[in-house]
């Protein structure tokens, strides 16, 4: 079971959310319903590109890759060209990995496909919510975020593995994993809540 921390404000909060930036990533962002083509796909991109590395790092730098990646627009990225890896690769403001930075363009495009194909991102994604809750911090993935892997693997996805699903569904409210004794965890599930409810 995950285990809480309380910081010098008095706050119990999740173990890992001790320090800024991941503070108030924690109190604000995570776990709360992400919605929105650009938000899931920018999640989706950043995701893959912490694979292997810290959030922190992530966080750090997610302005960078915003201005890098236009916005995480769905459609320009999509059209992003073999000169734009070159641009990303020499970008030192982000994280230069030139399979994750492909995967990212690829991503755009087939979630292009999807957008037409579904309708939009959000009502695909969170089809995968699981419907019943599980013990905080107790799984690193899940059959839902395996199912959902498998599935834009299908449609040509990219680093897109079950862990890595399982951490957007974490990020993005499909799935409360605060901690139960975490401030954050009551106001997220009510957000949830609420989300669920105008569906």
């Amino acid at each position: 079971m995950v285990d809480v921390i309380v910081g010098d404000d008095g706050v119990s909060r999740c173990t890992w959310a001790a320090v800024e930036p991941e503070t108030t990533y924690h109190d604000t962002e995570w776990g709360f319903p992400l919605t929105g083509d650009t938000a899931l796909f920018e999640r989706v991109c950043l995701e893959g590109f912490q694979s292997g590395l810290s959030w922190r790092t992530i966080l750090t730098k997610r302005e960078n890759f915003r201005a890098a990646f236009a916005g995480f627009d769905v459609e320009k990225v999509a059209r992003f060209t073999e000169r734009d890896v070159e641009r990303l690769l020499g970008d030192a403001g982000i994280i230069r990995h030139r399979g994750k930075i492909e995967a990212s363009i690829n991503n755009a495009r087939r979630a292009s496909e999807l957008i037409d194909a579904e309708g939009s991102l959000e009502s695909f994604f969170w089809r995968y919510a699981p419907a019943a809750e599980h013990i905080p911090g107790s799984m690193t993935l899940s059959e839902d975020s395996t199912r959902l892997s498998k599935d834009l693997k299908k449609r040509g996805w990219k680093f897109v593995g079950p862990t890595t699903m399982f951490a957007l569904m974490q990020a993005s409210g499909m799935v409360n994993d605060h901690a139960y004794d975490c401030v954050t965890r009551p106001t997220v599930a009510a957000a949830i809540e609420d989300y669920l409810a105008l569906q």
